[in-house]
């Protein structure tokens, strides 16, 4: 069986389902169940024990961060993160595939996939299509929870990845990167309320809601498509640019878009909006909202 996931940035199920028939989830690849939601609606921990991708284990995005920030799922130091990884069974050689349950295809897996390459890890990918079509294609699921067997990883933040809030403000008047927000349209224009929030967004950003690169089935869509969607926004691939959204996970979706289409070094502002909004100078927060009433 070829190789696929240790290059590539995705795996087709197909080839997750030859794995997983041919015994070889384990100590070389790990399967990780990234789903979150919020929880009035629905319980990922609970959903995960029901069913899951057989040989999985659960990637508790609400136990892998900074918890001690006001902001949510900050990245973990690297010995929190290390630790929490290497629980899981994941060493620095073994190649990790992430999916969540989302109903648009993928909404969190390309967050953990972004977190494991912040943190130094190559050998990642994310399930096209998620776990809706793993379930769509008939491939196996089960409710038994195996227990890994904890491994050694040693992480080392790449700070090339991750931008910070004074690094977004100096961009505003230096421009040094390019910033694209993923956030649906109404949030970024600053018309609808962003989970709670008043919405708007960081001066000289482009919005390209992260659903964009999804077809309607939830794979991702052709690199093809993908360089369209950011050659019509003006977004030019070969520069420096940065990613940003609510709070730091679809913006995750850009990099991953990014990085199908050869562009491996975009970064994501992890405070994002729920740090911008609370930390901006009233003046470096763009809402349409605002300038009506005035």
């Amino acid at each position: 069986m070829a190789r696929q996931g240790l290059s590539r940035a995705l795996v087709t199920a197909s080839w997750l389902a030859e794995a997983v028939r041919a015994g070889r989830v384990g100590a070389g690849l790990r399967v990780l169940d990234a789903s979150w939601y919020p929880p009035k609606e629905r319980n990922a921990r609970q959903e995960f024990k029901e069913r899951h991708i057989p040989g999985a284990s659960f990637f508790d995005i609400e136990e892998c961060r900074d918890k001690s920030s006001p902001y949510d799922f900050m990245l973990p130091s690297e010995s929190q993160f290390a630790d929490y990884v290497g629980g899981l069974g994941v060493s620095n050689d073994t190649h990790v595939v992430v999916y969540d349950g989302d109903q648009v295809g993928t909404f969190y897996a390309p967050r953990a996939w972004w977190m494991f390459r912040a943190f130094g890890h190559k050998e990642v990918s994310v399930l096209n299509g998620g776990f809706k079509n793993w379930l769509k294609e008939g491939h196996p699921v089960t409710a038994e929870v195996t227990q890994p067997t904890p491994a050694v990883f040693k992480a080392r933040l790449n700070r090339a990845l991750v931008k910070t809030f004074d690094e977004m403000v100096q961009n505003v008047s230096s421009l040094k990167f390019q910033v694209v927000d993923s956030r649906p349209e109404g949030r970024f224009r600053g018309t609808e309320l962003d989970q709670g929030l008043e919405s708007g967004h960081i001066p000289g950003a482009v919005n390209i809601p992260f659903n964009s690169f999804l077809s309607e089935t939830g794979h991702e869509k052709s690199i093809e498509e993908i360089q369209e969607i950011f050659r019509a926004k003006k977004v030019d691939l070969s520069k420096p640019l940065t990613a940003t959204c609510r709070k730091g996970v679809t913006a995750c979706q850009i990099a991953l878009a990014a990085f199908l289409c050869g562009k491996r070094d975009v970064a994501v502002y992890d405070g994002s909006w729920s740090e911008w909004f609370h930390r901006a100078p009233p003046h470096y927060k763009v809402s349409e909202a605002k300038r009506g009433k005035a």
